[in-house]
């Protein structure tokens, strides 16, 4: 089950969301058919990685910035960048171009600090977009709480797609990243939870600000939660959750 699109169309260009797109896209490719085996793939992360262990004995800083942009794998890399595609053109929208950009690196920041906090002597690697993607989602869950997101149901061969909102479909995701991280042993490697969940919670306070500009709870009052604009309509999105219109219409 995972998010393939919502129904929140922005009312800019994306650029920055785009760029940070081609950009994963572009340094993965550049050093993932180049380097010619596994141990030099690993000595690539760790040299351009987020090392904790280095990072709490007074080195490698660099990796707080790089590790954002490397990634594990072509799985790893694709489900990074769906998730920000489908949620990275709303906040920019609100945030604006060069403030969508501190947003995300901010996020990406935290959600590193996050880890490290979590796992402060591990000597593996941390590596993704994650972190700062799970802030876009934190500040997308603050402002568009009942956007309608569109959600891939696969099971065997049984598949649909279901228009669930988005604080269902948010809060489940940070919901799993808690209690994954909670019960998954340190120094074990794998999904860094904790740098998700990390970057989820600063993504929301960051987006704090922006939201009490907007109104606060009148902002909420007004939107009831959706987009302040009309939805996106997709041909292959009905859904069989109950459709609740808004007062007054």
């Amino acid at each position: 089950m995972f998010p393939i699109r919502d129904h929140n169309p922005s009312g800019r260009t994306p650029y920055i969301t785009w760029t940070l797109i081609a950009a994963n896209v572009a340094i993965f490719i550049s050093y993932w058919l180049v380097l010619p085996d596994g141990a030099a793939l690993d000595g690539f992360f760790y040299r351009y990685g987020l090392v904790p262990a280095d990072l709490t004995g007074g080195g490698h800083y660099g990796g707080l910035l790089t590790a954002m942009f490397l990634h594990g794998g072509w799985a790893h890399l694709l489900g990074n960048m769906l998730f920000l595609w489908i949620f990275g053109d709303n906040l920019e929208d609100q945030f604006g171009h060069v403030g969508f950009l501190g947003f995300y690196l901010a996020c990406g920041l935290a959600a590193a600090f996050a880890q490290v906090a979590a796992e402060p002597a591990s000597p593996i690697p941390m590596v993704g977009a994650s972190g700062a993607i799970a802030g876009v989602m934190g500040g997308y869950l603050l402002l568009f709480p009942r956007a309608r997101v569109d959600v891939l149901v696969i099971f065997v061969i049984f598949f649909r797609i279901f228009a669930i909102p988005a604080w269902a479909v948010l809060g489940i995701w940070f919901a799993l990243q808690l209690v994954s991280g909670i019960s998954t042993p340190t120094d074990m490697g794998g999904v860094a939870y904790w740098a998700h969940a990390g970057g989820f919670v600063a993504g929301f306070v960051l987006t704090l600000t922006l939201w009490l500009r907007r109104g606060g709870p009148g902002f909420w009052r007004r939107t009831e939660g959706h987009p302040a604009h009309p939805p996106a309509n997709y041909r292959l999105s009905r859904s069989r959750v109950p459709v609740v219109t808004r007062r007054g219409r």
